[in-house]
């Protein structure tokens, strides 16, 4: 019996402080991205960019996010979660504390990328580290926790980005949320370990969280997993989803300000309303699924019908360009937010059902990178479409309705959500 066997406590509940210390880094992680659309109106003047060029700096972001996914999963699967995870967040905190140097658009587009490229391992390592200590019956819950974690940053962000800037510059709120990611890593580095490595675990808890079906402790070819349909099922639904997301958190802040002339303190209570509904989407989609295998249902039905649900609700905010009531507006964005972290929980899940663990970070590298492409393509068309029509009416109208469609490309390239068969 190993020195970690022996010293175990009778219980414990070392699962939910790592998954705890997963949230913070989420957190973090979405207030570094955040400060720019917070600032973007107040930098447009201060540097002098158009939306344009907004789009491009955007897009610099979402250019460099994919091509970290495409090789930050298969690192984080090489390297081990804890290894990988404390680069990531040394990389992005280092990158969003150099925005305050940035003279120029050009400028802020190269602090953007090295930011995209740190945090693009943020969820492939989250998504590891869940498969890691949690059986399948909890995954979607935590990883519905661990999410929400993006919600509270886009709180947080919010409350302190303005009172900074307005108080000390605006370089100060970008070296100030920045240092944040080094007082995560301590901590990271002082808990973390693989489940049965852990001291203080208890047998009991250990038990649990391997109590599903042991994998093949293989390593499997980075190539092998593109030909496989559930690769592709994830992939196209994050391609299609993710780019609604980055829309509303990076447009968002900049559509009230032009459609209902906001000021920089104005738009704070619209959206912590936003994000704070957001924060029910995303726990409250993966209890669901939760909730629904504890009761007897099968796993392929449980994910699906919380997917199915968080789609439906997305559509009404095809209605939003349409109203003119600023407090109607964030109700359906308020909505759709919700529905999409919701859907986020449970489709993250998806890749730990049909994958084994030593393959998952690889795969939600893949399918994060089809996301981040597209969410480039849109992010650099949404700069255009603004700038020319002066509508939002184009972006609405997709982000209502690719849910639906996402989800019924997943049942139709994984209608058992089985375990993929790899060679």
């Amino acid at each position: 019996m190993s020195p970690a066997a022996v010293s175990r406590p009778a219980t414990s509940h070392i699962r939910w402080t790592v998954c705890a210390l997963l949230f913070f880094a989420t957190t973090i992680n979405y207030v570094d991205r955040q400060v720019l659309s917070i600032l973007a109106k107040t930098l447009e003047t201060s540097i002098g960019w158009d939306s344009i060029q907004y789009g491009f700096i955007t897009g610099a972001f979402q250019a460099a996010y994919a091509i970290g996914l495409l090789t930050a999963g298969r690192l984080i699967d090489r390297l081990g979660t804890r290894k990988g995870y404390a680069i990531a967040i040394t990389v992005w905190s280092l990158a969003a504390i150099a925005h305050a140097a940035a003279v120029s658009a050009f400028t802020f587009g190269i602090a953007r990328a090295l930011l995209g490229l740190g945090e693009a391992a943020n969820f492939p390592a989250c998504i590891k580290t869940v498969a890691e200590w949690f059986p399948k019956s909890e995954r979607a819950l935590a990883t519905g926790i661990f999410n929400s974690g993006a919600n509270i940053g886009a709180v947080v962000a919010p409350l302190v980005v303005p009172w900074l800037a307005l108080n000390y510059g605006w370089q100060s709120a970008f070296i100030a949320t920045g240092a944040l990611g080094f007082v995560w890593l301590l901590f990271w580095l002082l808990v973390y370990t693989k489940p049965e490595e852990h001291r203080t675990i208890s047998a009991r808890e250990l038990g649990f969280i391997q109590c599903d079906p042991p994998d093949k402790a293989v390593s499997y070819p980075w190539a092998g997993l593109f030909p496989k349909r559930e690769t592709w099922a994830f992939g196209i639904a994050k391609a299609l989803t993710d780019p609604v997301w980055w829309f509303y958190l990076f447009w968002f802040p900049k559509y009230l300000q032009e459609t209902f002339g906001l000021t920089l303190q104005q738009i704070v209570l619209p959206t912590l309303v936003v994000y704070n509904i957001c924060s029910v989407g995303s726990i409250g989609g993966g209890w669901l699924s939760s909730g629904l295998i504890q009761r007897g249902w099968n796993l392929n039905s449980a994910r699906k019908t919380a997917m199915l649900i968080c789609a439906l609700a997305v559509v009404p905010v095809l209605y939003a360009p349409y109203c003119k009531s600023l407090w109607g507006v964030v109700a359906l964005v308020g909505l759709a937010t919700a529905a999409h972290q919701g859907w986020s929980a449970n489709l993250f899940t998806t890749v730990s059902d049909m994958f084994p663990r030593s393959a998952v970070g690889s795969v939600v590298g893949i399918g994060g990178t089809l996301g981040a492409v597209a969410s480039v393509l849109l992010q650099i068309g949404t700069g255009y479409i603004v700038q020319l029509t002066h509508s939002y009416l184009p972006l609405f109208l997709f982000g209502g309705s690719a849910y639906l469609v996402a989800l019924a490309i997943i049942h139709s390239l994984s209608p058992k959500l089985a375990l993929a068969e790899l060679d």
